[in-house]
């Protein structure tokens, strides 16, 4: 079937190619017609989501949504005519924005025990010369909504004429946020990395090309299923890292393959349809493993989680689908000028490259302009200027045993279990301070220096104390009846309680008829503390109920504090059933695929011990804080979602060159039934595909650390950890030296199990026959000639 489909696709490349921008036009012009529903606050069971409730009942949603501040400080008391007045006015403009509750240090108290406005104004010393005012808008504002609110009131903020008063937009809600632009910068990379594995720019852009058309269709889907699912705001941007590694992965696995069927004397008909069946066929599974990984984050039990996975395994598979259809196209327009590169060509290449990289560095859009010119100025002077046209000379090709991967396959064969020693220990030690992994979130004081939201946090943190960056609420519902003693005992509880700076009276929504209550209160450390958190958990166990007593209340601690710490707590509970079921279902997959029991087993482990150390080093790096003077940020939690999403990306292409490097090598062993042989000739076949895909990889990840958002750094430094450990201590070392160990025992199966599971051959056929040896093999003359 895989080859028929390559000859097909090969055979009838112009139809492919224009069924392919068919569906990608008709994608895009859907999901716009359709429009996009994007979710970025999450609902989750507990005590929080029951207070947000309460809150949303009977306050009217204040405190239940997303809330910002607007932080200032003046030369003198705020109270102050000339600060008061165009500080109430800014206040005023910015309640007229849709949507927008604004809370200020003028306010009137609304209710008896209601202190009013005067509790955002500091009482640190000096007294009275911060304050700020609380701008809380709907909980169900996406991202993008939030975000141009904040671009509303930042132009009212710049207008407000008050000598002697510095204002900040504060709050994780209005914070400054760029996209990250480091998938261009690892596009400029990817180029260079893959010219100089290559020594091709065909065989370069090849693998880009079905890239960017899976990412592109697989956005359009994302786009169309947000109206049928829960999908956050930041599926696009998650989408667009894994299909672009994933696409070059798998295009990249294909193209290698083509090459070498061309230089054992195929036609480029033929060299297709075996690429197909063989790599293909690996591809198919291998992006298999990666869906399975994906999806897995289903059970998670969260709905836009799921949302999440729906929307990058969309991806994941759209590329896998374009790898064996569209790119077979392509290869029939490349024909044999696959091996050939042009002085045009390459030149065009880097500086393409290097506009790329520059793009993504942030240097002045002029220059990556001006270098992208140049290289359509080359491309077309190398129609008509000989020197252009000439081709570059190509590297002598090297036979397996030549290469530096089938040598170092032979070292580390000869001393299996130093080798195996030396990588498992390494491993295990970089793996060691997940024993202290706290998860939470990181809270704003560990934005940027002279960003507003840093200020705004400080300044807050200077004029109240570090908890009022993370207030606590306490909602309850008041039965008819309610003895006030009892809200009086919890405020005494509130105020007493060890870790809280400060409580308020109880604030009822009706002073007539009351039927909710709610309480502030302001721990005495920040929000991302280990203390915070452990007072979340003893007013719940210990400090209400004694309150409470036997009264018919049931009061929820809430805010956004305690959801977060709720937060965590849940998915850290849902974590091992999300581990099991993935290691589970990839190693079920594994040994249908390669009918053994010991390397889907071994497979499974070495994967374990490259996420584990990079989970190390994100916690020595990020909650230790031993990377944050190289990289600007302070040592917090590792939020609660990164090792989900680590272990789920991360175990997905470890589990692609797990499948390219096996595959490869269960062929040989079939073909020559020597499995030292067969593993040494499978690294050396296989090693610098893996390579130059891993390195890409790193490459886009390790890119992140130039976001100025800890967490976006935090995400690609785990990546690009796991990533490159997987690429060289994995797969060059342990691998190789695990299978020189077992032996034959690698590929033993139970003849019972042999009988029962159901037969897949990944690894396809040498021997494709030609069922059509008329057919047109002669590719467009210009086409694709660079």
């Amino acid at each position: 079937m895989f080859a028929r489909l390559g000859r097909w696709c090969h055979d009838r490349r112009w139809i492919v190619l224009a069924l392919w921008i068919v569906a990608l036009v008709a994608g895009f012009a859907i999901s716009g017609s359709l429009g996009t529903e994007s979710e970025s606050d999450p609902s989750l069971p507990g005590e929080s989501q029951r207070g947000i409730d309460i809150l949303e009942d009977a306050f009217g949603g204040a405190g239940a949504g997303q809330s910002g501040s607007i932080v200032f400080r003046a030369d003198r008391p705020v109270t102050d005519p000339e600060v008061r007045e165009p500080m109430e006015a800014l206040f005023a403009e910015v309640a007229r924005i849709d949507g927008v509750i604004v809370a200020t240090p003028y306010d009137e108290p609304q209710a008896p025990g209601d202190p009013g406005g005067a509790v955002r104004i500091s009482t640190e010393e000096p007294a009275g010369t911060i304050a700020y005012a609380e701008v809380e808008v709907p909980s169900d504002y996406s991202f993008e909504e939030a975000a141009a609110v904040a671009e509303d009131i930042r132009p009212l903020i710049e207008e407000v004429d008050a000598p002697g008063v510095d204002i900040y937009l504060g709050g994780g809600t209005f914070a400054e946020f760029e996209e990250p632009s480091s998938e261009v910068l690892g596009l400029g990379f990817a180029i260079v990395i893959l010219i100089l594995a290559f020594g091709s720019v065909l065989a370069m852009g090849l693998p880009i090309g079905v890239a960017l058309f899976g990412i592109g269709l697989g956005t359009a889907i994302i786009g169309i299923l947000s109206n049928v699912v829960t999908i956050p705001d930041f599926a696009n941007i998650l989408g667009v890292m894994i299909g672009l590694g994933v696409g070059i992965d798998y295009a990249l696995f294909i193209v290698t393959r083509y090459r070498e069927n061309l230089h054992h004397g195929l036609s480029t008909r033929q060299a297709t349809a075996v690429a197909i069946d063989t790599s293909g066929r690996a591809v198919v599974f291998a992006g298999a493993t990666v869906v399975i990984s994906l999806l897995g984050m289903i059970l998670m039990g969260l709905s836009f989680v799921s949302g999440l996975a729906i929307g990058a395994a969309s991806v994941v598979a759209v590329t896998v689908v374009a790898s064996i259809t569209l790119l077979p196209a392509l290869l029939g327009f490349a024909g044999n000028r696959v091996e050939i590169t042009r002085w045009r060509g390459l030149v065009t290449a880097g500086l393409v490259a290097l506009a790329l990289v520059l793009i993504g560095l942030g240097v002045p859009s002029g220059v990556s302009l001006a270098l992208l010119v140049a290289g359509i100025v080359v491309l077309v002077l190398g129609f008509f200027v000989s020197k252009l046209r000439a081709e570059v000379p190509m590297r002598s090709r090297k036979t397996p045993e030549q290469t530096f991967s089938y040598r170092w396959s032979r070292a580390v064969q000869h001393h299996p279990w130093r080798s195996v020693g030396a990588g498992a220990a390494l491993l295990l030690v970089l793996s060691i301070p997940v024993l202290g992994l706290r998860l939470g979130f990181s809270d704003e004081g560990n934005y940027p220096e002279g960003t507003d939201t840093r200020i705004a946090y400080d300044l807050l943190a200077e004029g109240f104390g570090p908890g009022f960056n993370g207030p606590l609420i306490v909602a309850t519902r008041l039965p008819e009846g309610t003895d006030p003693a009892v809200l009086e005992r919890i405020t005494t509880g509130l105020t007493a309680a060890e870790g809280v700076a400060f409580a308020s009276p109880a604030v009822t929504n009706d002073p007539e008829d009351p039927t909710a209550a709610l309480w502030r209160v302001i721990p005495s450390t920040s929000p991302q503390d280990e203390g915070t958190t452990d007072l979340v958990a003893r007013l719940r166990d210990e400090v209400i109920p004694a309150a409470v007593g036997d009264a018919a209340l049931d009061p929820a601690v809430t805010g956004s504090v305690a959801f977060q710490v709720d937060f965590s707590t849940y998915l850290a509970s849902r974590l091992p059933l999300f581990f099991a079921a993935v290691l589970t279902l990839s190693f079920l997959l594994l040994m249908v695929v390669f009918r053994s029991i010991l390397v889907p087993l071994k497979a499974v482990l070495m994967n374990l011990l490259s996420i584990g150390a990079a989970y190390g080093i994100v916690v020595a790096g990020f909650q230790w804080g031993w990377l944050g003077g190289l990289f600007n940020f302070d040592g917090a939690p590792v939020e609660p979602f990164l090792p989900m999403m680590m272990f789920a990306i991360v175990f997905g292409l470890s589990m692609d060159y797990e499948v390219f490097l096996l595959s490869r090598v269960k062929e040989e062993w079939d073909r020559t039934g020597d499995s030292r042989e067969s593993v040494a000739n499978g690294l050396a076949a296989t090693a610098r595909v893996i390579t130059a895909a891993a390195l890409i990889m790193v490459f886009v990840f390790g890119s992140f650390l130039l976001e100025n958002d800890r967490v976006i750094k935090l995400f690609g430094t785990g990546l690009a950890v796991a990533v490159l450990l997987d690429a060289t201590v994995v797969r060059m070392l342990l691998v190789p030296a695990t299978m020189e160990l077992l032996g034959d025992r690698n590929w033993w199966l139970p003849r019972w199990l042999d009988r029962i599971l159901p037969k897949v051959d990944v690894e396809g056929h040498l021997d494709v026959e030609d069922d059509d040896p008329d057919a047109a093999d002669e590719p467009e003359k210009e086409l694709l000639g660079v």
